[in-house]
């Protein structure tokens, strides 16, 4: 049992709400301990209808009980929430979450509009937890008061990032060189045509190498009070389209600045475990990369569901030689690559504090009696 921080449940919006992430955090959201979902919102399309009526569902299990009648909204920055969760197309994101940051919500975004502004968190709760203490000189930069923007990085960033952590912290990285078989549900709904992708593997996704090449700059980086350091890794990478459904699959070579054996690699990917603050969140896992011997795997219909969605799975380890050691690592491109570090990001600052501020303006904005 999850240790809460607070008696209430903070109230949760999510901004874009009938898309493909938007779906999957309305999901996460309907029997959360924590979090109440009170507000969606979406396109002007969609305004007035009940969250029902708007959404297009595209998950196994049904839309919660708790979001069917919901009212769909427009993105005006005046809805009943403690934060907002942005699954905007990244076309609206940019202006509308900073709209909402700066009437007062904090915004933890999905979207790539804000990534690597100077003074916002790109943030994967088991890597750069510390990055938050950017948020106050983001504050005072914007004249933002109780919001803040705090971003989650890009599908298939995610779970490289979150192997290579481990790797950096016990051996420290050099060179990264990655090619992905990214599933076709990371292009959103309808996505990539049938006749484009049906026994075919497009070798091109827009933008995405070029986010894979830096955004792991600044996750794998520090916080030094006033700016982000970069890494400063050498990293390539190479994106491709596969006709799968689910499931980033990466296959990764690594220059690490230590000699390390295959078995002490495996030893670090297999031991990497978060410290006590995050295994408390609801949504993250004690040892979120999970490491198989079997040599087939993994796999996306097999293995892309591994800790609910939250794990970023591990396979053939082995030498490399260009560099010093290659593997395969697969995860969820809706759950870790999207929604689910995005609602860990929630969870943890609610944990810290960064969600009081705005719960407490808006509690006292109810008690205080109408002025005549």
């Amino acid at each position: 049992m999850q240790s809460k921080p607070s008696e209430k449940k903070w109230k949760a919006g999510v901004l874009g709400a009938t898309g493909v992430v938007g779906q999957r955090l309305v999901q996460m959201l309907g029997d959360h301990p924590w979090f109440e979902l009170t507000e969606v919102a979406a396109s002007e399309r969609s305004s007035g209808k009940t969250y029902a009526e708007a959404v297009r569902w595209h998950l196994d299990s049904p839309v919660p009980e708790s979001a069917r009648g919901l009212i769909v909204k427009g993105l005006d920055p005046s809805l009943d929430c403690d934060f907002m969760l942005s699954a905007l197309d990244s076309s609206v994101a940019g202006p509308a979450e900073e709209d909402f940051a700066r009437a007062g919500y904090p915004v933890v975004s999905n979207s790539r509009n804000h990534r690597m502004d100077p003074d916002v968190p790109l943030l994967i709760p088991e890597v750069n937890a510390a990055h938050l203490d950017a948020i106050p000189l983001q504050q005072k930069n914007r004249g933002y008061d109780t919001g803040f923007i705090v971003t989650n990085p890009n599908c298939s960033t995610a779970g490289l990032v979150l192997v290579l952590k481990p790797l950096a912290d016990a051996f420290g990285l050099e060179k990264i060189f990655v090619v992905t078989l990214q599933a076709i549900s990371g292009a959103g709904y309808p996505g990539v045509p049938a006749m484009d992708i049906q026994g075919n593997v497009v070798p091109f996704i827009s933008g995405e190498e070029e986010k894979m090449e830096l955004e792991p700059q600044k996750l794998l980086g520090k916080w030094d009070g006033s700016r982000f350091v970069d890494a400063g890794l050498g990293l390539s990478a190479h994106c491709n389209r596969v006709p799968v459904v689910v499931g980033h699959l990466e296959c990764v070579s690594v220059g690490l600045k230590k000699i390390a054996s295959l078995e002490e690699v495996r030893e670090a990917l297999r031991s990497f475990e978060v410290d006590a603050e995050l295994a408390s969140l609801p949504t993250a896992l004690r040892n979120p990369v999970v490491v198989l011997d079997d040599e087939s795997r993994p796999q996306p219909r097999r293995d892309a569901n591994a800790g609910n969605g939250m794990a970023a799975v591990v396979g053939r380890v082995r030498e490399c030689p260009l560099l010093d050691v290659k593997l395969t690592l697969l995860s969820h491109n809706l759950v870790r690559g999207a929604a689910g570090t995005a609602l860990l990001n929630a969870e943890l600052l609610a944990a810290r504090g960064f969600l009081n501020r705005r719960a407490a303006v808006q509690n006292q904005s109810v008690a205080e009696p109408v002025s005549r």
